[in-house]
């Protein structure tokens, strides 16, 4: 990826990469541990779809996408 993403509470208390990286790691151990859960992932995809209404492929990238996080940003 080469373009630059900021992410700022406030103009005036930006988030540190540290805290960024934690919270990147955060959700993707969250994922890894749901997908682990009781609940297989077509269960956790037909929950979301049923709040939402999403598509399903766009609910399975999502999933996939936060739990692969850690290791596009936090190598």
């Amino acid at each position: 990826m080469s373009e630059r993403i900021k992410i700022k509470k406030n103009e005036d208390q930006p988030e540190t990469k540290e805290i960024l990286a934690e919270a990147i790691v955060r959700i993707s151990d969250g994922f890894e541990r749901l997908k682990r859960s009781g609940l297989n992932e077509d269960a956790i995809v037909a929950l979301i779809q049923a709040k939402t209404k999403l598509s399903l492929g766009d609910i399975r990238l999502v999933i996939d996408s936060l739990a692969q996080l850690k290791g596009w940003y936090c190598r």
